[in-house]
C-alpha cells in the first residue's frame, strides 16, 4: 500500500503542477491570407499611382512645351524671309530717291515699293520710328555722333539706314547718328 500512495501522490503532484503547454502554430486562415493579399494589392496600386501621376505631369510638361513652341513659330514665322526682304525694300527706296525723267519707271517701283511694305505690314513687319526720338540701344545702333544745338544729347538726328521689328522682336537695328 504504500506503494501506491507514492504513486498516488505522485500522480497528484503531477496534476497540481501546470503543465507546459506547447502551442502548435495554426496555419494561417483564409482571412488572414485575403487581408494580406489586399495590402500588398492596395500597396501595388499606390505605386501605379504615383508612376501615372509622373507620366501624366510629364505629357503636360511636354504639352505645354510644344504649345509655346508652336505659338512662338506662327507669331515668328516670316522672321528669316523677312530679314532677306529688307534690302529689297532698302533699294526700293534708293531707288525712289533717284531723280528720273520715266515717270513710268518711278510709278512702277512705287508699285512694287507699296506693295512690298504692305505684305510686310499684314506679317508684323513695321517700321522702327527714330528720327528725332531719343536713342535706346535696343532698337538703334549708333554709327556716329555730332554736336547739334537744336535738340538735346541723345537725341537721333539723321537715319541712315531703317530699322524694323517683327511684332514685338527686332528684325534690324536703326542705324542713326545722334547728337552730343
Amino acid at each position: 500500500m504504500a506503494d501506491e500512495m507514492e504513486k498516488t501522490e505522485k500522480v497528484e503532484e503531477a496534476v497540481e503542477a501546470e503543465p507546459e503547454v506547447i502551442e502548435e502554430e495554426k496555419e494561417p486562415s483564409e482571412t488572414d491570407l485575403l487581408k494580406a493579399e489586399v495590402e500588398k494589392l492596395q500597396g501595388q496600386v499606390a505605386v501605379l499611382k504615383n508612376e501615372y501621376a509622373k507620366a501624366y505631369a510629364d505629357t503636360e510638361n511636354t504639352r505645354k512645351r510644344l504649345q509655346k513652341e508652336y505659338d512662338s513659330f506662327a507669331k515668328y514665322h516670316i522672321q528669316h524671309f523677312a530679314l532677306e526682304i529688307l534690302p529689297v525694300l532698302d533699294n526700293c527706296e534708293r531707288a525712289l530717291a533717284q531723280a528720273t525723267s520715266d515717270e513710268a519707271y518711278r510709278k512702277g517701283v512705287e508699285m512694287i515699293y507699296s506693295q512690298l511694305r504692305s505684305a510686310l505690314e499684314k506679317e508684323g513687319v513695321k517700321e522702327i520710328e527714330a528720327l528725332g526720338k531719343p536713342f535706346d540701344a535696343n532698337w538703334h545702333q549708333a554709327l556716329m555722333s555730332e554736336p547739334a544745338e537744336d535738340c538735346e544729347p541723345g537725341t537721333v538726328t539723321a537715319v541712315l539706314q531703317k530699322g524694323y521689328k517683327l511684332k514685338d522682336r527686332l528684325l534690324r537695328a536703326a542705324m542713326v547718328k545722334i547728337s552730343e
